[in-house]
């Protein structure tokens, strides 16, 4: 793997890297020679989920979100997950392995010209909570058996994996192995692929959380599908979106009505209305460049018919929808 580097080299230069980022808009690229001859094309991420860990239906719901989907399931509801294809290099990678993994594997897989290839080159996870890592079981041995799938780690996340079956289970029979990252250190995938894990506040029970930069031969993409609160972050979400191409973002609760008996201290996540608020002075530009994702099973926007999704396209702003596709 591509993934060796002196800490105190690397750390000052991702410094420099990412004040650079903040400070002068997604124009910034310091691309390989790769990077320049790599057609738009040939880069690309593709949305395969967007919604919450407990999926859509969820488990228990009998409400009007739900109660037809027990019937007549939906393709596209899908657990949140993007997918990364490289259509010259013949690789492609996903970040996080949902629930819904089996069938994102496959979907991944059908843009790939190679077709005894079966796995994804790369996994990065983004935390320890059940939508985000649980597929990566059916790379064990009552599922495909992999062999040595790279899975791109923080710190805790690895020592968690390492400890704890049946996780431990995968890296003891070589089905996965995992790489650690460190927080703001980019890792160059390969030469038309770099990834940047950037730890953001959420609950953090057994791992780290981490939204990662996406950086491809031409565009960057920001994926943040859990945050706490956007001012609990020492970084200035609205900075950061204009350092991108593309900021996939915690959609998760449409309001405050969606939380019901529920305390929100327990489950904290910005409300789209909330995020809509804080951008809402962000010019046209910007806010096209801002996809919410991650959507709880009670979220309207999962409707693209609904109310609040023509609105939220209204404000100018985008939805994550399956299928998705945008140039890196």
């Amino acid at each position: 793997m591509l993934y060796s580097f002196h800490k105190k080299h690397v750390m000052k230069q991702f410094f420099i890297l990412f004040s650079t980022l903040l400070f002068t808009g997604s124009s910034y690229h310091s691309q390989t020679l790769q990077n320049k001859r790599s057609s738009p094309e040939n880069v690309k991420i593709i949305i395969l989920g967007n919604v919450q860990d407990a999926g859509s239906p969820q488990i228990g719901c009998h409400k009007e979100c739900c109660m037809n989907l027990w019937k007549h399931p939906q393709e596209d509801r899908k657990v949140t997950s993007l997918g990364v294809i490289d259509k010259e290099l013949q690789k492609n990678y996903i970040f996080d392995a949902s629930p819904d993994f089996t069938r994102q594997v496959e979907l991944l897989m059908e843009h790939v010209s190679e077709k005894k290839k079966k796995v994804p080159d790369g996994i990065f996870i983004t935390h320890a909570h059940i939508g985000h890592y649980t597929g990566l079981m059916f790379l064990g041995k009552e599922g495909m058996n992999s062999n040595a799938v790279p899975v791109y780690t923080m710190p805790r996340l690895k020592k968690f994996f390492e400890n704890n079956g049946p996780w431990s289970q995968l890296i003891r029979l070589n089905n996965i192995v995992p790489y650690e990252m460190q927080n703001e250190v980019p890792v160059q995938v390969n030469s038309h692929l770099e990834v940047t894990p950037i730890q953001v506040p959420h609950r953090d029970e057994y791992s780290e959380t981490v939204g990662f930069i996406i950086k491809g031969p031409h565009k960057k993409a920001l994926f943040i599908p859990d945050i706490d609160k956007w001012n609990k972050w020492k970084y200035n979400i609205a900075d950061v979106i204009k350092t991108v191409d593309y900021a996939f973002l915690d959609g998760t609760f449409y309001d405050s009505e969606e939380i019901g008996y529920r305390n929100i201290e327990d489950i904290p996540h910005p409300f789209v209305v909330e995020s809509m608020e804080l951008f809402k002075s962000l010019s046209p530009e910007y806010k096209k460049r801002i996809f919410f994702i991650h959507f709880n099973h009670t979220n309207t926007i999962l409707n693209p018919e609904s109310k609040q999704s023509k609105e939220v396209l209204e404000k100018g702003f985008n939805i994550a929808r399956m299928g998705d596709e945008f140039t890196l």
